[in-house]
């Protein structure tokens, strides 16, 4: 093992350069599959017919499908009908479509926890059932709902990984280039991108716990 040579400053701005994309893939899909997870799993929850029937089918079937497939559909499969993406959208692409579907399931879940007797009371006041869910719904159900969301964003960032698959530059892609040049750096390389995911990843259960404890 060549701690020194696989820690070398060239070494270590290579993988931070790749971090940074990491990170920057993890920010965009977790706020786009936030807000598309928020309105799937309320729209599923407010059991629309037709709609909601398609969703929960939609939902299911992405649930149920590996993330690597999804990922080799963006990239390798959507230019095949004319719509080419760059890894970086094809990886935000599909992490997306796949973390909604995880996140709408968390949302609906967190809806149905309220209990009956609080929207029954909320209608009977005189609130229409949209500002019911918006004012009394919605707030309750997304404080019960830090843990297994932010759980679900940390998942996200460690999926990120997979996009090593199509080439994408992140962490694990140069870690994997660094490790090419010598096999002796294998075990430093891969235990200084463990402690880069480990940091941030506790960071965020960190920011969860704090925020359940805020609001319990």
């Amino acid at each position: 093992m060549d701690f020194v040579g696989a820690y070398a400053p060239a070494h270590l701005k290579f993988l931070l350069e790749g971090f940074v994309v990491t990170l920057e893939v993890a920010f965009l899909s977790i706020f786009f599959s936030f807000l598309i997870g928020i309105i799937i799993g309320v729209l599923r929850y407010s059991r629309i017919p037709f709609l909601s029937p398609v969703l929960a089918v939609g939902v299911e079937t992405i649930r149920n499908l590996p993330l690597l497939l999804i990922i080799f559909f963006t990239y390798f499969a959507l230019p095949e009908v004319g719509v080419k993406l760059d890894k970086f959208y094809a990886a935000i692409l599909a992490l997306v479509i796949f973390e909604s579907a995880m996140l709408s399931e968390i949302v609906r879940s967190g809806l149905n926890s309220i209990e009956k007797g609080q929207i029954e009371a909320a209608r009977s006041s005189g609130l229409t059932y949209t500002q019911t869910l918006w004012h009394i719904v919605l707030p309750q159900a997304l404080r019960r709902m830090v843990p297994p969301i932010v759980g679900q964003f940390i998942s996200l960032l460690k999926d990120t990984s997979l996009a090593v698959v199509i080439a994408l530059p992140e962490l694990m892609n140069h870690a994997q280039i660094i490790n090419g040049q010598n096999v002796n750096y294998v075990i430093p390389i891969f235990l200084l991108v463990a402690v880069m995911y480990f940091v941030v990843n506790y960071s965020l259960s960190l920011v969860s716990r704090r925020l359940e404890h805020k609001h319990s």
